[in-house]
């Protein structure tokens, strides 16, 4: 999802961005898939409904650093923690699509990246949803074609995909970049490096094919790339102090959170149930996602791919709001967002009550918290 500011736009550039900004008005909604019934829970007898709700509608991308979501879902996390209140879920291949969902009230809940988070937050003046939880930290690494690239200021000169224009990725790489004293426009991509923006499902075959020469990528992506002989130059963990930074987060409906808290509580208390999970059980929580995966996205990944992939990733519930303001402060550096007012992007008030049951610190908003 794309962190977009509406200056110094040529006309064309201007209706991209627009889409970005505004994904109702530019079809994302299409890009939603409903998930495959693959989920073996039951409701248990006797099993009550949360606030007399029927159902509650949960979003993620079929992706590992949404691992927290596939997890809970194979494994009925949710569903135990919903009692009779049915777990409903639907994928989706693009943070404009699950925001749009989101706000048109199709969606209550979703498993989402900071960038399209912030974007959403912003674009509604901070009316339509708010960051309850964390859910993974890092995952991102520079790969690259090591005969072309083989060190850090070879990478000048060179062509390096991110997924999208603005989305989290790009904005962390032309962070970087900048940081080497080189110049690129960040609407074009053109300058000292080349930055061509390409879909996460075709940048490894674009390394194949010779049209790039490395890719600045989450996981799985980078390490498909390794897997057609590419290596891994820089993981983006090592930038950030302690190597922690937010990838994914938990985001819910303003509306729902209001009218549904106790509902929003129990699906919080499974986040942290399976990300608990996860940590005790690595190599079973590996093969959940992965038949999760298998099912949401008819295809499960090789182990040369899930293996080295999984390890990179953190899973956490502290939502790590420092660095997500960091992102955004680098969004504006880049000239890709106008500085945000983020007060009240996070409401971490049912998650700590999740965290003092389990006898676990409070998460911290970096004062971005509603007050």
């Amino acid at each position: 999802m794309g962190l977009l500011s509406p200056r110094r736009r040529a006309p064309a550039l201007a209706l991209a961005a627009l889409c970005l900004l505004a994904p109702a008005a530019c079809g994302y909604g299409s890009q939603a898939k409903a998930a495959k019934d693959a989920d073996t829970a039951r409701v248990a007898p006797g099993a009550q409904k949360i606030e007399g709700l029927d159902s509650v509608r949960i979003g993620y991308f079929a992706n590992l650093t949404h691992a927290t979501a596939l997890v809970g879902r194979h494994q009925a996390f949710f569903q135990k923690a919903l009692g009779a209140t049915k777990a409903t879920y639907a994928t989706f291949n693009a943070g404009p699509s699950e925001i749009e969902a989101l706000n048109s009230g199709s969606l209550d809940i979703g498993w989402i990246g900071p960038s399209p988070a912030i974007n959403g937050f912003t674009k509604s003046r901070g009316k339509n949803l708010r960051i309850i939880g964390g859910s993974a930290s890092g995952g991102v690494k520079l790969v690259v074609n090591p005969e072309k690239i083989k060190s850090l200021k070879d990478v000048k000169g060179k062509k390096i995909a991110t997924p999208q224009l603005g989305n989290t990725q790009d904005v962390a790489f032309l962070n970087w970049i900048a940081e080497q004293g080189w110049k690129v426009d960040a609407q074009s991509g053109k300058g000292d490096v080349s930055v061509v923006r390409s879909d996460n499902k075709v940048t490894p075959d674009a390394y194949k094919a010779g049209s790039l020469d490395g890719a600045w990528v989450p996981e799985p992506t980078a390490s498909k790339i390794v897997a057609e002989g590419g290596r891994v130059l820089l993981d983006e963990k090592t930038l950030w102090p302690g190597g922690t930074f937010v990838i994914t987060n938990i985001i819910v409906s303003q509306k729902f959170l209001t009218a549904h808290p106790q509902v929003v509580q129990a699906v919080l208390k499974a986040s942290v149930d399976t990300n608990g999970w996860i940590r005790a059980h690595p190599a079973r929580a590996k093969a959940a996602a992965n038949q999760q995966l298998a099912a949401d996205a008819g295809k499960a990944l090789p182990e040369q791919v899930l293996d080295p992939a999984w390890r990179s990733i953190d899973f956490t519930d502290d939502p790590l709001a420092a660095t997500l303001r960091a992102e955004a402060t680098h969004a504006v550096k880049a000239g890709l967002l106008d500085a945000p007012d983020l007060s009240g992007i996070y409401d971490l008030t049912l998650l700590n009550k999740v965290l003092k049951a389990a006898g676990r610190p409070p998460a911290d908003d970096a004062k971005l918290g509603v007050r």
